[in-house]
């Protein structure tokens, strides 16, 4: 999560306060905050956040020592998110597949640095020479150089299959260096996913991750498909903050982005996760995968960061193979979040303590999933307390206020009700865009209505405000409320500029009229 800003923040003596008695051990003062204060500590938090559901997993030296639900699956009604409600956990499917590459590397069906073409002969990336250097690793690290979340927009909850999205990743120009600079990658991953098959003479990524991973771990609840999500039973339902009041947002279907982001589980299956991650491979003393198949997904293959954090007791970061890694409070943790539409999760487990903990939650615009899991990190690891919840909200709070202050300004400009110098007809029209394909552009009454063709339930509205400038309003609340200007020449219209959330995509796409 981005803040705009570092600030100082005082303790909470309400919620949990450390004995100062010389016996206490962390492992104690942990499950003490687990026992005394966690419940709590969520409840408050669900307010303050505006967050319907959370549910929470803490694994201790082989036992969990919690798994459970807070709040409800949805906003009006009474069920609640219990230990097996499913949420939707994005990018905390990217281990799963470093595992499986792992564990093929283990049987000697591929090796890391095999070139990537050996198996996807035909994928490119922007330049002849990182195509040809490209390596299985690669793919894993986030070392194409281009800007993180690149071509997302094109891609994400699309109609395009798998092929389709590798296909158009030789368009996504880089911004940076090859393997120098680094910049987050879904699609990196979905390639990865398609090296199995490939290795494994047709075994599908999914089919790979449910025999050799779910069924062997007894994460019955968990699937590696999306597709169907809203008709599961006990699925908690997607809300957003990000751009006005809380709003339930259409479930993302991402089986073309498997293998980066399309696992659906819950809390009790991830404690059989965290269990198999703190015991080296095994589960209930059963060897499942050799520990060099887990080892190797943990050593770094990118720098993320060098610099102490202004805030939390870490200094390196880096990334092995769907995992980061880093220093907290003297412990090496490892932890992933994952983002989809209505959902943000992560996953963390420090070896060092046979300490694992996972957070599921329902609301998109918040960061109080990330201060649950450094608050329980620190309750067990002797970390002198602050409330990080009421932290890290501080820290929000600057970047929300500029949002609505933003949304005010659009809304403002349209009530002004100026009329535009062309014809609403001269903006209609079929325009393209490299990467992203054609959209069309159609007149409906005062409004102009823009339709995506690799996202069939996707529209935005565009509402005039001045000069040749729109607001662009999406039918999925979580795309975001953004100013649309075209541009024109000769009295002809030529271009029109389309923004998303930058949570989907940083950079805004031209697309060019026909």
């Amino acid at each position: 999560m981005r803040f705009p800003h570092f600030l100082a923040a005082l303790a909470s003596a309400a919620a949990f306060s450390f004995s100062s008695h010389a016996q206490t051990t962390p492992a104690a003062t942990g499950n003490a905050f687990v026992r005394d204060s966690l419940a709590r500590y969520v409840q408050r938090g669900l307010k303050l956040w505006n967050i319907p559901g959370l549910a929470v997993v803490v694994v201790k030296d082989g036992q969990v020592v919690a798994s459970q639900g807070f709040g409800v699956r949805a906003v009006g009604k009474p069920e609640p998110v219990d230990a097996n409600t499913l949420f939707l956990i994005a990018s905390n499917s990217k281990l799963f597949t470093g595992t499986a590459i792992s564990q093929l590397v283990e049987e000697k069906k591929l090796k890391l640095d095999d070139p990537a073409r050996k198996y996807l002969p035909d994928f490119r990336l922007y330049d002849s020479t990182s195509t040809r250097l490209l390596t299985v690793r690669d793919l894993l690290s986030h070392h194409f150089g281009t800007k993180t979340f690149q071509g997302d927009f094109t891609f994400w909850d699309s109609n395009l299959s798998r092929a389709e999205i590798l296909q158009k990743v030789r368009y996504l120009k880089p911004t940076g260096l090859f393997r120098q600079q680094y910049g987050y990658s879904n699609y990196g991953f979905l390639a990865a996913g398609e090296v199995i098959p490939a290795a494994t003479g047709g075994t599908t990524w999914q089919d790979f991750v449910q025999q050799r991973i779910l069924t062997p771990l007894g994460m019955t609840s968990t699937s590696p498909s999306t597709a169907g999500a809203s008709q599961r039973a006990n699925i908690a339902l997607p809300y957003t903050t990000a751009f006005g009041p809380l709003t339930r947002v259409p479930f993302d279907e991402v089986d073309n982005f498997g293998p980066a982001a399309s696992l659906v589980s819950n809390v009790n299956d991830l404690g059989h996760w965290l269990r198999f991650q703190l015991d080296s491979g095994k589960y209930n003393g059963q060897r499942i995968m050799p520990w060099a198949t887990l080892r190797r997904t943990r050593e770094g293959n990118t720098l993320v960061g060098t610099s102490k954090s202004p805030i939390f007791p870490m200094h390196f970061r880096t990334y092995g193979l769907g995992v980061f890694s880093a220093d907290y409070n003297g412990r090496q943790i490892y932890w992933h979040t994952g983002g989809a539409n209505g959902f943000v999760t992560n996953v963390c487990f420090v070896p060092e303590e046979g300490l694992g903990i996972a957070v599921l939650t329902n609301q998109d615009n918040q960061s109080f999933f990330e201060a649950l899991r450094y608050q329980l990190l620190e309750a067990y690891l002797a970390v002198p307390y602050v409330d990080r919840s009421r932290q890290l909200y501080g820290f929000s709070k600057a970047g929300n206020a500029e949002t609505a202050k933003n949304v005010a300004d659009l809304a403002a400009r349209v009530a002004k009700k100026s009329k535009p110098a062309r014809s609403l007809k001269n903006y209609a029209g079929t325009y393209t865009h490299p990467v992203y394909g054609p959209i069309t552009v159609e007149a409906k009454g005062k409004q102009l209505l823009v339709r995506f063709s690799h996202h069939p339930a996707l529209t935005t509205t565009l509402d005039y405000m001045d000069g040749d400038t729109f607001r662009s309003t999406f039918s999925n609340a979580a795309y975001g409320i953004f100013p649309a200007p075209f541009t024109a020449e000769g009295g002809q219209v030529k271009t029109l500029e389309i923004r998303v959330n930058d949570g989907l995509e940083q950079d805004p796409y031209l697309f060019t009229k026909n």
